[in-house]
């Protein structure tokens, strides 16, 4: 026992010298600053991130109009209804052309022959001949006339009309514009919302196009009834182009001095 004693005194001893250095961390200064783990790029402070979306529209003048039309023609056979067809939707087409419409704006966009049937009561269906639709697709570029093309149309022999929408051929300007306009009205929303949590806004730290998808808008068909010497009113209205983008910004304590601007990237 007399042997043990001295080696448990050295290990005691070595033990409690330790404690010291264990219990006497430094304590970080209260201005000291944040651990590295608090740190993000380039040694600043993490900080608070904003995401809006901002929308904008813009508007222009179309100068394109897009009709669908076509010829229903009734016969005894399917030869007979679709040589009538063909006969009148020729007519069409020529007055068309007549009109100044290009080769490259006109289009076939369907053709269907299908049987007619007849149903008695309490018998069965008979066929009693068959119907045939031929129907084009036309771009027209001078709208301030497309009323005149229409009566003309449907004094040739078309006899439906299923269809109207406006387009104009150059978009790029009132499309720059609708974006650039989203960009403010994102700004406008971030600084709003910064103002209301008691920061301000910082850098802008992303920007994204978020391209809105919109189809054309439905238009009721109709069945042409109109008269050669009356002029269908047409109202061409203005286009809309909108445009939605998504922005992330620094968010600032309201003290903190303004966020420096970044220095313009290295031309290449």
């Amino acid at each position: 026992m007399t042997r043990l004693r001295p080696t448990l005194t050295v290990a005691t001893i070595a033990l409690l010298a330790g404690l010291p250095a264990l219990a006497q961390s430094p304590v970080p200064a209260p201005d000291a600053p944040p651990p590295s783990h608090m740190m993000g790029h380039h040694g600043m402070p993490h900080m608070a991130k904003l995401t809006v979306t901002g929308e904008a529209s813009a508007t222009a003048e179309p100068d394109l109009a897009i009709i669908t039309l076509g010829v229903s023609t009734e016969g005894d056979s399917a030869a007979a209804a679709m040589s009538e067809n063909s006969t009148r939707q020729k007519a069409v087409i020529d007055a068309l052309t007549a009109e100044g419409i290009e080769a490259r704006d006109i289009q076939t966009s369907g053709l269907n022959l299908s049987p007619r049937m007849q149903y008695d009561n309490n018998q069965p269906p008979k066929m009693v001949g068959y119907t045939a639709q031929n129907s084009v697709t036309v771009r027209v570029r001078d709208i301030a006339g497309l009323g005149a093309v229409l009566d003309k149309l449907v004094a040739t022999g078309a006899n439906e009309i299923s269809g109207i929408s406006f387009a104009r051929e150059d978009l790029e300007a009132a499309q720059d514009q609708a974006r650039a306009d989203a960009v403010k009205d994102a700004r406008r929303r971030a600084e709003l919302m910064a103002e209301a949590a008691g920061l301000k806004l910082g850098n802008i730290r992303a920007l994204t196009d978020n391209p809105v998808s919109e189809g054309p808008r439905p238009v009721m068909a109709m069945r042409a009834e109109a008269k050669a010497d009356s002029s269908v009113p047409i109202a061409a209205g203005e286009l809309e182009i909108n445009a939605r983008v998504s922005a992330v910004f620094d968010l600032l304590p309201i003290d903190a001095p303004d966020a420096p601007v970044p220095p313009p990237a290295p031309a290449n």
